[in-house]
């Protein structure tokens, strides 16, 4: 385990561990309505896993916050978390033609222990465009995906 001591007190980063990761935009502000704007967020996020970071479970990304369920493979989460935002402030500023800062400091995360239910926790993830009364199934809303999808349905991986 790793621990920063820019971290909270009582913050780890657990390589292996499953974490759902949560950052929103700075003053809440709605932006990630036009695929130009989010697709810097998603490139952030595959740039992650090509980079052997995290191997991304599920995430979606709602108009003023992402939440990404993704395991921890490689460093810490401040750091996973500081490349993710600073590579998609930078690209959606370029794509908006604006300039500072994007998200708010900080970011919220949550280990999830072996009792817990991986599928229940990605179930809540991809369904937060419903719960938010922006789509009627996942499926409807183009801002998020799942290491399981199929057909807009998530299947448990072998062996859960």
């Amino acid at each position: 385990m790793h621990k920063s001591p820019n971290l909270r007190n009582g913050r780890f980063s657990e390589l292996n561990r499953v974490y759902l990761l949560t950052t929103v935009t700075l003053d809440r502000k709605t932006l990630f309505t036009h695929p130009h704007l989010a697709r810097p967020v998603i490139d952030a996020i595959k740039t992650a896993e090509r980079e052997q970071a995290v191997r991304t479970l599920c995430w979606v990304l709602m108009p003023d916050h992402l939440h990404w369920l993704a395991e921890l493979r490689q460093g810490t989460l401040a750091g996973l978390m500081g490349r993710l935002k600073s590579r998609s402030t930078l690209g959606i500023n370029r794509a908006g033609g604006t300039s500072g800062p994007v998200w708010q400091q900080g970011y919220h995360d949550h280990a999830l222990r072996q009792e817990e239910d991986l599928m229940r926790m990605a179930r809540y993830v991809v369904a937060n465009p419903i719960r938010a009364g922006i789509v009627a199934w996942p499926a409807d809303y183009p801002f998020w995906d799942a290491c399981w999808r199929t057909g807009g349905a998530l299947k448990a991986p072998a062996g859960q």
